[in-house]
């Protein structure tokens, strides 16, 4: 691997466990190096570490030129997304600054060239379907009660009640659930935007309608017999219990068989769907954008906004007051 992905970048490497050093200023480097380490989340690291390979695989080095950035743009503006091309530049400006050198991001030519593409290819990502309630009832219906029914069902349940991130609803673990009187309340300690694990709780009510997802959960733990650890977890092919936990992947896999089970085109629907479902369907029922944030842990308005908009194209609508 190359130096500039390693040793001398703080932000994606780790301090060895070589013996004290006496010297104060090498100690205090590496201590700096581990805290600047610790300052991204694992899965962000192996980004940028995926991202600056592909960079150097390419040709690039550390530190480039704003010629050379642009030039790579250029090279792969057929090939990658417009998103994963604003990623890769977001990898190369963060190398350099952690090197503390001039960033050819900023560039105007690197910043012209990004434009350029966007304009040509159109900068609109692609979105995951949202599965809403009268599509998740639907789904719901088609499931039947073994256990790996009884496990999908509370995994769609809490998953749209809950509006979680997929990585946030397989990381949940049995003891950060409680169960109160009006329904459940789910600790999330860490997540997508609470990489300082300050923690949040997201209730989740007794459902009003034929599918509870309290129920749904107590059901599949106590089937289960889960005293601890992760609350989703794999089957084997026998349909015995994994003790491990559930993958992101699995979560999207699960949709998708599900979806299609209740003859429904699974197409566009993925992990991202029972979340997308919770806020569009929250808005087209009139919950303001303040609650439905809450319950999602949205970090902003501007990232709601779209589920918000998607929810509301037909309340007021002007063709519908004269048609």
């Amino acid at each position: 691997m190359s130096k500039f992905l390693t040793s001398d970048n703080p932000y994606l490497s780790r301090p060895t466990n070589a013996p004290f050093s006496f010297d104060p200023t090498s100690a205090l480097t590496e201590r700096v190096a581990g805290y600047v380490a610790d300052s991204l989340a694992e899965n962000t690291r192996r980004a940028y570490l995926s991202d600056l390979a592909h960079f150097e695989g390419w040709g690039g080095c550390i530190p480039a030129s704003d010629t050379l950035v642009a030039s790579y743009l250029a090279a792969h503006a057929e090939t990658l997304s417009v998103a994963t091309l604003v990623r890769r530049l977001s990898s190369i400006s963060k190398a350099h600054a952690a090197r503390g050198v001039l960033n050819p991001v900023r560039a105007e030519l690197v910043r012209a060239t990004l434009r350029g593409i966007k304009r040509r290819r159109g900068s609109a990502q692609r979105e995951a379907k949202p599965l809403l309630k009268d599509d998740l009832f639907a789904v719901l219906d088609a499931v039947g009660d073994t256990l790996k029914d009884e496990r999908d069902r509370a995994l769609l349940l809490i998953g749209f009640a809950g509006g979680f991130r997929r990585s946030e609803l397989v990381g949940i673990d049995v003891r950060e659930i409680e169960f109160v009187r009006r329904g459940a309340i789910v600790t999330v300690p860490r997540s997508k935007t609470d990489q300082l694990g300050a923690g949040r709780k997201v209730g989740i009510p007794f459902g009003r309608t034929r599918h509870c997802p309290v129920a749904a959960l107590e059901g599949w733990i106590a089937r289960a017999g889960l005293i601890e650890g992760p609350v989703f977890r794999p089957l084997s092919r026998h349909g015995q219990v994994i003790g491990a936990r559930l993958s992101g992947e699995a979560v999207s896999l699960i949709i998708k068989d599900r979806v299609a089970a209740a003859r429904i085109d699974p197409a566009g629907y993925s992990g991202h769907s029972m979340r997308a479902g919770l806020a569009t369907s929250a808005a087209q029922a009139g919950v303001s954008t303040f609650k439905i944030k809450a319950q999602t842990g949205h970090a902003s308005d501007a990232m709601l906004s779209r589920y918000v908009r998607d929810g509301e194209l037909f309340a007021d609508n002007a063709a519908g007051a004269l048609l």
